[in-house]
């Protein structure tokens, strides 16, 4: 059965929601596990109803506009997190361990290959997650020129255990997965994690596929896709 990994976005120490990544326009998240937008009462509410890790976006370090690591230390507590605080490089990517289970390098804001590398070096594949960020159809990376098939020849190379397809585009939308990206990846399938705007049909879609994880947001906040079917 395919593992749903429920995410959150914070913002000002809550939870939020938002569509195609326009943070600017995100409003306090509802969600069926919580009756608060408190990300500690979420991940409770998350436990209680089977969850054994989740993913959390800290958008005020992604866009170095303050943080929220505190709250994702004591939701660490409660259970693992999988984090993106919007790594640039082996220093800040060293930095999180402290605090959480397993750490992104997003595209995004990843400085160099090299930084990448570094941290490949230095630290266990067990707590390294790569998150290949896409908008458009093209690689969203603010400080490379790199295009989708250039960046997976690195991994290729590479080889890290687990690998997230983020559809900007399609976050909170749910309308379902990027068929075309995950064709390009087709022969990294087991390392694959699908995400933005995953949908109840989809999720089955990429179940049949063999896809063994999916991060899911806005559907599973909702109560349309529930954690253990």
């Amino acid at each position: 059965m395919i593992k749903k990994i429920p995410v959150i976005d914070l913002k000002q120490h809550q939870a939020v929601s938002g569509k195609s990544g326009m943070r600017d326009t995100y409003q306090p998240l509802r969600t069926v596990f919580a009756p608060s937008a408190n990300p500690v009462e979420i991940a409770q509410g998350l436990k209680l109803n089977g969850a054994d890790e989740m993913y959390i976006a800290d958008l005020d370090l992604i866009e170095s506009d303050g943080h929220n690591i505190n709250d994702i230390r004591m939701v660490n507590t409660i259970l693992p997190v999988i984090f993106d605080g919007g790594v640039r490089n082996c220093e800040s990517f060293e930095f999180f361990l402290d605090y959480v289970y397993k750490i992104i390098i997003p595209t995004e804001t990843l400085e160099s290959i090299e930084e990448m590398e570094m941290i490949f070096e230095k630290y266990p594949k067990e707590r390294i997650v790569i998150s290949v960020d896409v908008k458009d159809d093209e690689l969203f990376a603010k400080h490379m020129d790199l295009n989708l098939l250039e960046f997976k020849e690195i991994l290729k190379r590479l080889d890290p255990n687990e690998i997230i397809l983020l559809d900007i585009t399609g976050v909170g939308t749910e309308k379902g997965y990027n068929k075309e990206l995950l064709d390009k990846f087709e022969d990294m399938k087991d390392k694959l994690i699908i995400a933005g705007g995953l949908n109840k049909e989809s999720i089955g879609e990429l179940d049949s596929l063999g896809i063994k994880k999916v991060l899911v947001g806005t559907s599973l906040h909702s109560g349309e896709v529930k954690l253990l079917d």
